[in-house]
């Protein structure tokens, strides 16, 4: 298998079942996101160094505007994609098999949570996984330790308070908060 079916796979929302060839490529993929997440996490890098290891992690040329304090954790690392002037703090969690995009000038705040996969409900299900992406607009801030749930769009502008789980989708220039989240404010 080849990187591109494994994210033609998962991008076109398709489950993974446990056992599977297609699992076994996701379980190849982690390890290799481990590998690199281990170098960035482990040691002191240079603004620049992070730029270079956050592009092998995610296999596309990450713009040298990037920023991040690490540590940082991913099982994937392949199918995120990130814009210009992007702050990432320190702490944060990417599932990022469903699809992560993050649009220029957002903010991503300490231990935020980005999960792009869920389990099946049914008991016998429990171990298939199923893809959905999660976009990110431009200029978007998501405050501490939000969770934002498979298969959600925040627009742009929108402002995700701290400790917020988004369970659907926010609108654009809104500040959303709360468990679940709930619009606030219209910005």
């Amino acid at each position: 298998m080849e990187l591109k079916d494994y994210l033609e796979h998962l991008n076109s929302g398709c489950r993974v079942e446990v056992g599977s060839e297609m699992h076994r490529y996701m379980c190849k993929v982690s390890n290799d996101a481990m590998r690199v997440t281990t170098q960035i996490n482990n040691s002191y890098h240079t603004p620049e160094e992070l730029v270079t290891l956050f592009s092998e992690l995610t296999g596309k040329e990450v713009d040298s505007s990037f920023m991040m304090f690490p540590p940082f954790y991913t099982d994937c690392g392949k199918n995120i994609t990130i814009g210009k002037n992007i702050f990432i703090n320190s702490c944060c969690n990417f599932q990022d098999q469903g699809g992560i995009t993050i649009g220029d000038g957002s903010l991503i705040g300490h231990k935020v949570v980005l999960a792009t996969l869920n389990h099946g409900f049914a008991p016998e299900d429990r171990g298939t996984l199923y893809p959905a992406p999660i976009t990110i607009g431009r200029n978007v801030w998501i405050g501490a330790s939000a969770t934002i749930l498979p298969g959600i769009t925040i627009g742009d502008n929108a402002i995700v308070a701290a400790g917020s789980v988004v369970t659907k989708d926010v609108s654009p220039n809104t500040i959303v908060g709360g468990v679940p989240a709930k619009e606030m404010k219209h910005i």
